[in-house]
């Protein structure tokens, strides 16, 4: 069982390796697909398998090149590529400034997809609002040395369908976000079209020909659930449509996306697993079947009742508790997870019960961190486990263990 990232990182290039090297009738993988929390360490992973793959791509710490040779990976740092210049001194025309790089020159100067990468943005935020890519000019007509080079530069308007519309507006850090990855979604788009001509010789070009992997590292952040279901489906399909040897490797906090993905890729042609990282630091890859969907709130509620079966309660168990009950809070609307817990006033008048899930999964100050837990606390999270038994099936009877809470004995 791998312990450390780059052990993570070799057991998911040894799994299409291994494929590889059986049979001609034996499916080949496709696509890695990973679930993981946020902060488990996926933009870590990522980076650690494209050192793997690609070992002598830049490895000083600059995250603002995105190799050709072996592996396209998108992640977080993918965004450094890009910073609002907010012309604060005449508060006139915040722009995205490109930084100068590869990636986007070739997709946007050699290749001529902005109409594209325009089209793909609007598919996932508003058709209204739409991006402009500048064309090179002089900041000062009479100094050549002040030249802004064409598609570094990105401004925004929101269109109204009239003569009407508002220009030059800032847009939120979640359309930048959804912007960027639209650029990378376009070209990922070329890469699978380019490699599908078999010849080498008949490709508009060759820069693809050795690339073996394409990461993607959690896209759906900042999308609403009917965007995040359109944008699984259409990777899946661009995977799929893929008939190179190209592999694909996506993480993802989401569930939805996770199974949106799951539902609509080639269950014989990609794995899945949970990605996650253990209270010693160290780190586990879980292999999910492939005859199912992720469930993501029956996964947590058995990881906490095995907790409790074994004595081994931490405090990410706590955490496993919140995102159940917000999730289950969502699905039933009532608006509040706190309105899910049984009643137990302290003396302040707040819910002893949200008050322990709070101190354990939400943690902003350094004096609060807590190493042990106290074993009330333990007993809390076995009563809320059977709680959370009858919410979901309610002929069930308690078989955890659970006293009531108590917040006197705190």
């Amino acid at each position: 069982m791998a312990n450390t990232l780059e052990e993570i990182a070799q057991e998911l290039k040894d799994a299409v390796s291994t494929t590889r090297a059986r049979t001609a009738r034996t499916t080949a993988i496709q696509a890695q697909l990973i679930y993981a929390f946020n902060g488990t360490g996926k933009t870590r992973l990522s980076k650690e398998f494209t050192k793997l793959i690609s070992p002598n791509n830049n490895d000083d710490g600059e995250d603002t090149e995105l190799t050709r040779n072996k592996i396209l990976y998108y992640n977080a740092f993918t965004e450094d590529l890009f910073s609002w210049d907010n012309d604060l001194e005449n508060d006139l025309e915040p722009k995205l400034k490109i930084f100068p790089n590869t990636f986007t020159n070739w997709i946007l100067k050699d290749q001529g997809q902005d109409q594209n990468i325009i089209a793909n943005f609007q598919r996932y935020t508003d058709e209204k609002l739409t991006p402009y890519f500048n064309e090179e000019y002089l900041k000062d007509e009479n100094d050549p040395n002040t030249k802004v080079e064409a598609f570094s530069e990105v401004t925004f308007s929101f269109e109204r369908g009239d003569d009407d519309s508002t220009e030059n507006i800032k847009i939120s850090k979640g359309e930048e976000s959804n912007f960027i990855w639209s650029i990378f979604y376009t070209l990922i788009e070329e890469v699978v079209s380019t490699l599908n001509i078999p010849d080498p010789i008949d490709r508009d070009t060759n820069q693809f020909d050795n690339l073996e992997y394409i990461f993607i590292d959690d896209p759906v952040s900042s999308l609403d659930e009917n965007h995040l279901i359109d944008l699984a489906i259409d990777l899946a399909r661009l995977i799929k449509s893929s008939e190179s040897e190209i592999k694909f490797v996506i993480t993802t906090h989401n569930p939805l996306f996770y199974n949106v993905l799951h539902n609509e890729l080639n269950k014989n042609k990609y794995k899945k697993y949970i990605f996650k990282k253990k209270e010693d630091g160290s780190y586990e890859l879980k292999p999910q079947s492939n005859d199912s969907p992720f469930s993501y709130h029956l996964y947590l509620k058995e990881e906490i009742q095995k907790a409790i079966e074994t004595g081994e309660i931490s405090k990410y168990h706590f955490n496993y508790m919140r995102n159940i009950l917000e999730k289950t809070s969502t699905f039933f609307g009532t608006g509040k997870w706190g309105d899910l817990l049984p009643e137990n006033t302290d003396t302040q008048g707040n819910n002893s019960y949200a008050r322990v899930i709070n101190l354990y999964s939400h943690s902003k100050i350094s004096s609060e961190e807590i190493v042990e837990l106290s074993e009330n606390h333990k007993l809390v999270l076995g009563h809320l486990l059977n709680h959370l038994t009858r919410i979901y099936n309610p002929d069930l009877t308690d078989n955890a263990t659970g006293e009531i809470y108590n917040d006197s004995e705190n």
